[in-house]
């Protein structure tokens, strides 16, 4: 585990502060054998394509996909001749992180997972105890659920900064983790200590945004640790936080609120993302390839003092300034949203769903508490049944996903994206489906188990259809992208869900009927999901045409 802290953000500033005494890489040791490619200084001996294999649009992304995925660097014989660029040293070199073993990637997930979980639990954390924050700050019901609109509004835009700047390779993964974890950290103590609702929501829309990085760019991290045939299967165990965070928020917020107050749920935000920032500040290593193959370059040359040592993330940046590589940067996940079909009718489809999930944090208390009487602290219990049903759709998914997506790769069998589509169907179907049970299983006469079913079920769907629709992404997009095509989709969802909350008690409470309170409001949504799933069909028939015309697209 010496190399997770060497390669942490921690790791880092002490290898710098001690100008390179500690934490030294195999480069720097006097013994250390440098390769033979590296000291030579003929352009015949830098492998090359011929040019007529390489033009326009193709060359680029045959550059950016080769040195940040495989680092087999292809080299265009006129540009970049004159350079030798760094690789990976085999396909089994160690500082790859997709060669570590198993335990390193289980770590390695769990810190990313757990990060996204104590983030995303801040969204909701209060609603619990919204009637003492009403109470104390003289607000209304709406504007007390601004604090969730502000900040799930705030983890929608972050991304479009943070995703691709942690794409730059001087820049990487984890040091806009810890930084931006830091900034998140420090701001809940005046979010616990404000006295009035526009502080409020101004801090928590910092909050959110300052939360962002891991919600759009954990799965790419996770993609990165991961060989292409186990992706799904990590990029499931990160969504069972990703999920899950939202749901153990108002868990805690309602203990929190009846025991302590309302206040003492960002206390405990604090807390948790503060434990989470010690433990990722000194072992979350870098994972990004060419922030890797950028700084192993940088220390070639220092030993060989040959300049020409290079690879293409260096390249971009020396040849740029810093002002087209922001506009670039900030450009590429709006480009992926207004350009890419695949991308802008997956982000809508998933907006939808996340809404719904939103919605819960408003609908729950109103049946269960309005209707049926319970105590804080058993709504609180409510919002478990979220997890359970993403837990059974997990124990579902993975078997599945093995016998159809690894299995066959595993065989040398070629898999296409649509693979995943089927199963995102399947998801549809019990999302809209649990959204009817829920609505008229609601009564006021009935047990209050019914509805909790309908809750598991909606949840269950839900996970299946991000967890297919997410890996149709990933398996359809060049990995160099994924942070941006991911953050896309983070705007999208987030910017829409973010509203939700603030109607959602109109939404309910105008539609509802005698002895079934809350069963037109969510039949509206049923109704919304079963139209919705005719985007997956979409996928499932004309998928290669749609990714033929990309040029992000594998």
């Amino acid at each position: 585990m010496s190399d997770f802290i060497r390669d942490s953000f921690g790791g880092r500033l002490i290898y710098h502060l001690s100008r390179h005494k500690y934490f030294r890489y195999p480069e720097e040791e006097e013994d250390y054998i440098i390769p033979e490619k590296y000291l030579v200084d003929t352009k015949s001996d830098i492998q090359c394509l011929p040019k007529e294999e390489l033009d326009g649009d193709d060359a680029s992304a045959s550059l950016s996909s080769s040195s940040s995925i495989s680092g087999k660097t292809v080299i265009p014989e006129d540009k970049y001749n004159n350079y030798i660029f760094v690789e990976w040293d085999g396909d089994e070199d160690p500082e790859d992180p997709r060669n570590w073993n198993l335990f390193k990637k289980g770590f390695f997930i769990f810190e990313v997972a757990f990060l996204t979980t104590s983030v995303y639990m801040a969204s909701a954390v209060y609603t619990p105890g919204l009637q003492q924050l009403q109470d104390e700050l003289s607000v209304g019901r709406v504007v007390g659920t601004l604090g969730v609109f502000t900040f799930v509004l705030g983890y929608g835009i972050g991304p479009i900064l943070w995703s691709p700047i942690s794409e730059n390779a001087a820049v990487g993964r984890s040091s806009i983790y810890a930084l931006t974890l830091l900034v998140f950290v420090i701001l809940q103590i005046p979010t616990a200590l404000v006295d009035n609702i526009a502080g409020f929501c101004i801090l928590r829309f910092l909050g959110g945004f300052f939360a962002s990085p891991c919600l759009a760019t954990g799965g790419a991290s996770v993609g990165e640790v991961t060989k292409y045939w186990n992706f799904p299967l990590s990029l499931a165990l990160w969504s069972i936080g990703a999920v899950c965070g939202p749901s153990l928020g108002p868990f805690f917020g309602a203990i929190l609120s009846v025991k302590a107050g309302w206040r003492w749920s960002f206390w405990f935000i604090m807390i948790v993302s503060g434990f989470s920032l010690a433990m990722l500040t000194f072992f979350l290593p870098e994972t990004y390839a060419p922030t890797l193959l950028a700084r192993k370059a940088k220390r070639l040359r220092a030993k060989t003092g040959n300049n020409r040592i290079t690879t293409m993330g260096l390249l971009e940046n020396e040849e740029r300034t810093v002002h087209q590589i922001m506009i670039e940067a900030l450009w590429r996940p709006i480009e992926v949203t207004i350009l890419e079909p695949v991308v802008l009718l997956i982000d809508i489809y998933i907006a939808m769903v996340y809404s719904v999930l939103y919605l819960f944090f408003e609908v729950l208390p109103i049946y269960f508490v309005e209707v049926r009487g319970f105590t804080t602290i058993e709504l609180g219990l409510t919002y478990l049944a979220i997890i359970i049903g993403v837990l059974v759709a997990v124990s579902i998914y993975l078997p599945i996903i093995h016998h159809q997506f690894t299995k066959p790769i595993l065989n040398n069998e070629t898999v296409y994206p649509e693979v995943f589509i089927p199963i995102a169907i399947g998801g549809g179907c019990l999302f809209a489906s649990g959204l009817f049970i829920f609505g008229w299983s609601a009564t006021t006469y009935t047990h209050w188990i019914g509805p909790l079913f309908g809750v598991a079920i909606t949840t269950a769907g839900t996970f299946l259809m991000f967890q297919t629709l997410f890996n149709y992404m990933g398996a359809s997009f060049k990995l160099e992208y994924l942070a941006s095509v991911f953050a896309s989709n983070d705007l999208v969802r987030s910017t829409i869900a973010s509203v939700f909350p603030i109607f959602g008690a109109a939404l309910f409470n105008n539609l509802k009927i005698d002895k079934f309170p809350v069963a037109w409001g969510s039949s509206v949504l049923g109704f919304i999901g079963t139209a919705m799933i005719a985007i997956p069909v979409l996928f499932y028939i004309n998928g290669p045409k749609l990714r033929a015309r990309s040029k992000y697209a594998k």
